[in-house]
């Protein structure tokens, strides 16, 4: 199985190219973005040295379909997805935040809380609390957008406004939104059998309109509990079963790695690096509930080319 992890198109009207952690982001005429979603893979903000067959395919489509369903809420940035790893859409000037929306105890919030913190990002989180018990209520708590292979960082509603990196008014709409988009996400989750747990959201601006950007409740930006043993396992303590990428972060953990100066990424043997696309074939299948068609990939790079291509010449 091949794994795509680079790419260095050059489309028509192209004028810049940016590579993130997984995304390979086209700017076309500083009108459209070209965003191909590679097979790379990250955690602790580290690129792995491997690629995962499909991975790409899986959180495009995941994050292309979940911006259909809540284009209602909140415009979103795409337009179109000319292939099962590409989404085209609007050119959008990005705020300097990510909204995280948590909605339980768990992972990142549980270790801070675990080690003495009783308030993230300024929000109190009450004395007593159990790992991954359920908030009252669904908490934000943003994160800086760090510049590649850096942390992000958790930062309060009133820094973020004091510093001048939102307007009070429109983190007021981001804060609304994000909440709307948690709401929607959870039903749709619900019906599947599943909680959504935790996830992120990133916004941007055009012509004065706020837009959801990037990609919405997939396993890379979510974390997913099953409903049917949710509660049997917290009353008993034991860990949740769960659907997010939790899984690599926690074998790279068992594994001596945490991000750390000095700490090497364990081997990615065919084993494991097979292992985890079976895993992200399996969160696609149980988020949508549609069975996941593997896309021809033989000639990757050749395929969304051209794909792209006939959009770009097709459009308007």
């Amino acid at each position: 199985m091949k794994a795509l992890t680079k790419t260095n198109f050059n489309f028509k009207n192209q004028k810049s190219l940016y590579n993130g952690k997984v995304r390979d982001v086209y700017n076309i005429n500083d009108e459209l973005m070209v965003m191909v979603v590679t097979d790379r893979i990250s955690a602790f903000d580290v690129i792995l040295p491997k690629g995962i067959p499909f991975k790409g395919q899986v959180l495009n489509q995941i994050a292309s379909k979940f911006l259909d369903l809540t284009a209602d809420i909140v415009p979103n940035w795409k337009i179109s997805s000319p292939d099962p790893m590409v989404t085209v859409g609007h050119k959008c000037e990005g705020y300097p935040i990510e909204m995280i929306v948590r909605g339980y105890l768990t992972g990142s919030s549980w270790r801070e809380y675990k080690n003495g913190a009783r308030q993230i990002c300024g929000v109190p989180i009450p004395e007593g609390m159990k790992e991954h018990q359920k908030f009252e209520k669904p908490i934000l708590t943003p994160t800086t957008k760090a510049e590649l292979g850096l942390h992000d960082e958790n930062i309060s509603r009133e820094e973020i406004i004091s510093r001048g990196l939102v307007s009070e008014e429109e983190y007021c709409k981001l804060e609304e939104y994000s909440l709307k988009l948690f709401e929607r996400g959870s039903q749709i989750a619900n019906k599947m059998g599943l909680i959504l747990v935790d996830t992120k959201y990133e916004f941007g601006k055009k012509d004065g309109k706020i837009y959801l950007i990037d990609e919405i409740h997939t396993p890379d930006s979510s974390r997913y509990f099953y409903l049917d043993t949710y509660q049997a396992n917290f009353d008993a303590g034991k860990p949740q079963r769960q659907l997010s990428k939790e899984f690599v972060r926690e074998w790279l953990m068992d594994n001596g790695f945490q991000g750390k100066a000095g700490q090497q990424v364990p081997e990615m043997t065919d084993e494991i690096v097979n292992g985890i696309s079976d895993r992200y074939i399996e969160l696609y299948e149980k988020i949508t509930g549609e069975k996941f068609v593997k896309s021809e990939s033989d000639n990757l790079e050749e395929r969304i080319f051209n794909n792209v291509n006939k959009f770009l010449n097709e459009y308007k």
